[in-house]
């Protein structure tokens, strides 16, 4: 099972929204299961798990896990392709946010539509990664920091912006025969904390942490090359 994959196609994204699917690729996401064993889970009929299985199955959402006897019939134990799903950009294709539209880098909606494309990327490279067999050479860095004001944050940035597009003048080869183009992308936002329960039992909305987490150091790693 894949930790997390992209779901490309509409179709695909429409099946996994529903709710009685989407609970139903939590429960294969925990373990195999068969559409008796989820029919008590999710209180519905064997006869109504098995209709949206197969709707899950034909989208490549879930996979036979295994089969087994049960007297004259064939059990057939489903689970989970992935732990996790995240819907593409692509899956909206007519609509998907274009981030060369404009651009502001201090607006949190072009912010969005970096990541849109971010999302959509990733995940095409990885499909077609999957399909041809090969390791994806890609980094990732993640962490938090507390500015003390608005003022140090704004000095972080400028720093930050410096430093980035310093190592981008001191690497990069435009015109290197065989060379292999890269995209960068460097995002600052405030932490959201995750929702909590009220005192009366209600959740409350999303807000910003009020106690970063300890920026993880970096270790220099061998970075994977994509092989032609």
């Amino acid at each position: 099972m894949l930790d997390v994959t992209v779901i490309e196609d509409p179709a695909a994204a429409a099946v996994s929204l529903d709710p009685i699917r989407a609970r139903l690729l939590a429960e294969l996401a925990a373990g195999p299961a068969s559409a008796a064993m989820l029919a008590g889970k999710v209180g519905l009929p064997r006869q109504k798990v098995n209709y949206h299985l197969k709707a899950l199955e034909r989208h490549g959402l879930i996979e036979l896990a295994s089969e087994r006897r049960k007297g004259n019939v064939t059990e057939r134990l489903m689970r989970a392709t992935a732990a996790s799903y995240v819907i593409s950009p692509l899956a909206l294709a007519a609509v998907q946010p274009d981030p060369d539209r404009f651009r502001d880098q201090l607006s949190a909606r072009w912010l969005l539509a970096l990541g849109a494309r971010l999302v959509r990327d990733v995940g095409t490279l990885i499909t077609g990664a999957t399909k041809a067999r090969k390791r994806l050479a890609t980094y990732a860095l993640d962490g938090e920091v507390r500015f003390a004001s608005a003022a140090d944050r704004a000095a972080f940035i400028q720093e930050l912006t410096a430093g980035v597009g310093a190592l981008i003048r001191k690497y990069d080869s435009p015109d290197a025969e065989g060379g292999r183009d890269h995209r960068i992308v460097v995002a600052v936002h405030p932490t959201v904390k995750p929702e909590t329960s009220g005192a009366a039992g209600t959740s409350e909305g999303p807000k910003t942490s009020e106690a970063p987490s300890p920026v993880p150091s970096v270790a220099p790693s061998a970075v994977p090359e994509l092989t032609d």
